[in-house]
């Protein structure tokens, strides 16, 4: 596969939820700069229900690597199982020796005002987007600590996706924005961890038109899913080793560094606060902070 800059020449990469979509487009992209990608894709549908028996989505993007002249497999784990996300990780080292990329990814909506939400729904939504980004990060991890040990640290690099509804809320998704919020609080964690061993932990926050939002709103002057890639290749370079521990924001031409929880005004009473006190103190406090950005959805 040609690009004009091949910045991955020789990487091997998992990328999960790679059938469709913005996966596809990051699978696609990775490939063209010269890695050599596991494409994951358990094969559901946009609401996490398992589709008709036949060749995965991830099958085609193989099929579409190789015939540009890139490596590439298939791989059909479920990513929130933790024996099928650790079978996955030994796929790529068994068949190229190695990894060096990990591009979390996969994931589904069930869209409910929090009122309306299921458990079943809620443990759903959770389970493939924070235990899906969780499992392969942890066994992807085990396997960079260990080649750190022994001599051979890799210069190892995680992009996890998280959303704005993560970082700043959507009306009618609850369940989805807990569960994006949490990768990117497993993002910060990660990074401070796992620098040791060569390893950058880094979040994407992408817009795009895809299924996932087709149908919720309009869309049509939203970005491409393969508008997101190029930033996601570069990240997972080796050019990216002082970048991580970041959540940045990619809409179309527009890449954004995102701002998290950071110690606004205080006030240090120096003893016990009564609860007569707190009123007016806090009152003082939140007149000098900064206005928080408003939730997806609560305006207009």
């Amino acid at each position: 596969m040609t690009s004009d800059s091949r910045l991955l020449e020789g990487r091997v990469a998992i990328v999960t939820g790679a059938g469709r979509g913005i996966g596809r487009a990051h699978a696609l992209e990775l490939a063209r700069h010269g890695a050599k990608v596991i494409v994951n894709d358990y094969g559901v549908s946009n609401n996490g229900e398992v589709e008709d028996a036949g060749q995965s989505p991830a099958d085609e993007v193989v099929a579409e690597i190789r015939a540009a002249g890139g490596e590439a497999e298939t791989n059909g784990a479920d990513v929130a199982d933790w024996a099928q996300a650790e079978a996955m990780v030994a796929q790529a080292i068994e068949t190229y020796g190695g990894l060096d990329i990990l591009v979390n990814n996969a994931g589904f909506v069930r869209d409910r005002m929090l009122v309306n939400t299921a458990e079943e729904e809620w443990d759903a939504v959770i389970r493939v987007h924070l235990k899906g980004h969780f499992a392969p990060l942890r066994h992807a991890a085990s396997y960079w600590r260990d080649e750190s040990k022994a001599g051979r640290q890799r210069a190892a690099r995680v992009i996890n996706t998280s959303s704005g509804a993560g970082l700043q809320g959507s009306i009618g998704q609850t369940t989805y924005s807990s569960a994006k919020a949490g990768i990117a609080g497993m993002t910060l964690v990660a990074a401070a961890e796992l620098g040791r061993y060569g390893v950058t932990v880094n979040a994407i926050a992408p817009v795009a038109r895809t299924r996932m939002t087709e149908g919720a709103f309009d869309t049509s002057a939203m970005a491409l899913p393969e508008d997101n890639s190029p930033i996601v290749a570069w990240l997972a370079s080796e050019a990216a080793a002082t970048v991580t521990g970041r959540v940045i924001e990619i809409d179309g031409s527009r890449i954004t560094v995102e701002n998290g929880w950071t110690h606004g005004e205080s006030q240090d009473l120096g003893r016990r606060w009564t609860a007569d006190e707190v009123g007016p103190a806090l009152t003082d406090l939140l007149a000098k902070a900064s206005a928080p950005e408003p939730v997806y959805g609560s305006q207009g």
